[in-house]
């Protein structure tokens, strides 16, 4: 079975991480998509995420309609700061029997080559890259590198700032989520201070 690994730290979930992973699961050879919840991302401020266990139960609630998307808590048991080289280290050996490729958007792939051991990611994964819009080029190492797939997946223009700026700013966010993510949120009273 092959998997492919969409990591986010998904605060919150919505409806363009869902378009992507959809997309993603029903045109490439992958079967699964997993959506792993990153406790804590060394770029981002902490201060600005939700508790992991509702990161993940927003997770479950945008998920549980999708029979080949799944949710992912596996970096919580790991050591943090946490890399992609390490996850994919320690899930290949929880699951033997399973293929795991990694999704990730161009602009991640821009800056792959900073990632921590990415030589290694390469060595022994699959990545599949969806289009974003983003500056920069991306390194020559990865123009036709057999490792790397490319994707025509929309491109959504959504990101989870803007959701938590608008509920923020009480404006109605509600068509970028899922109603049970929406519904999650407004009743935990999240992201309004």
């Amino acid at each position: 079975m092959k998997i492919g690994l969409y990591f986010g730290t998904f605060n919150p979930i919505h409806i363009g991480h869902l378009i992507i992973a959809n997309h993603m699961v029903e045109n490439s050879d992958l079967d699964e998509i997993w959506m792993v919840v990153t406790p804590h991302n060394p770029f981002k401020k902490k201060s600005s995420l939700l508790d992991n266990h509702h990161r993940l139960e927003l997770v479950y609630k945008a998920t549980e309609a999708y029979d080949k998307i799944k949710p992912s808590d596996i970096e919580f048991k790991l050591p943090q700061p946490n890399y992609t080289v390490h996850t994919l280290a320690h899930i290949s050996d929880m699951y033997k029997d399973k293929e795991f490729c990694l999704i990730m958007g161009e602009d991640n792939l821009k800056s792959l080559h900073k990632w921590k051991n990415y030589e290694t990611i390469l060595e022994h994964h699959n990545i599949y890259v969806y289009p974003r819009i983003a500056e920069g080029k991306i390194d020559s190492q990865f123009d036709n590198h057999p490792k790397i797939t490319k994707v025509a997946a929309p491109i959504v223009q959504i990101s989870s700032t803007m959701i938590r700026n608008g509920i923020k700013d009480n404006k109605n966010m509600k068509p970028l989520l899922t109603n049970e993510v929406w519904q999650y949120i407004d009743e935990m009273n999240f992201y309004r201070k």
